[in-house]
């Protein structure tokens, strides 16, 4: 039997392996083997994937629930739009709004102490993605995001959109402060 030419019989899978497909066939079962058991191994003890909670939201009740929140715990207004910094006490459930073309709120967090971060999309899919730290996650439209969050050290964080969402998506920026 010829790679280029047609077999003569049309049921091929009746002839019998050659030895080196079966050599290749074994490599690649291991391999996927090997590789499933590793994505097991790293979820567990990796330590690199978020433990996310998501629920389905509306967009009236997520910003009622984010409004509620900057009114309680706004402290100053930031940037010519007049952005609200909010800082939230310890254990408090803080939101961040994804919209065409920012995050909102700016958060104020303290160092060591643990929040629950609501996230969601007003609008597109958008990618919350924490910089310089390796937090990314895709914010759907209709759901909400929490994510459990210990600072562990102070400094300003940039919220960057890495999910393409539209003409204005270079422009789609927030910020974490850590005290």
């Amino acid at each position: 039997m010829s790679a280029i030419l047609p077999p003569s019989e049309r049921l091929w899978w009746k002839h019998p392996l050659d030895r080196v497909e079966g050599i290749w066939i074994a490599i690649s079962f291991i391999w996927c083997m090997v590789m499933f058991f590793m994505m097991v191994f790293w979820h567990i003890y990796g330590k690199q994937n978020l433990a996310t909670e998501t629920y389905k939201t509306t967009p009236e009740k997520f910003t009622a629930q984010t409004q509620a929140a900057v009114d309680k715990w706004t402290v100053r207004t930031e940037t010519e739009q007049k952005v609200p910094v909010v800082a939230p006490p310890e254990g408090a459930d803080v939101y961040m709004i994804g919209r065409l073309w920012n995050w909102w709120p700016i958060l104020e967090l303290e160092k060591g102490k643990t929040y629950k971060l609501h996230l969601t999309s007003m609008d597109y899919n958008h990618g919350f993605s924490l910089q310089p730290t390796n937090i990314n996650i895709q914010v759907v439209p209709g759901y909400e995001h929490v994510i459990k969050v210990t600072p562990n050290e102070s400094g300003t964080f940039s919220v960057i959109c890495n999910e393409y969402c539209g003409i204005g998506h270079h422009e789609m920026l927030g910020r974490i402060y850590v005290k």
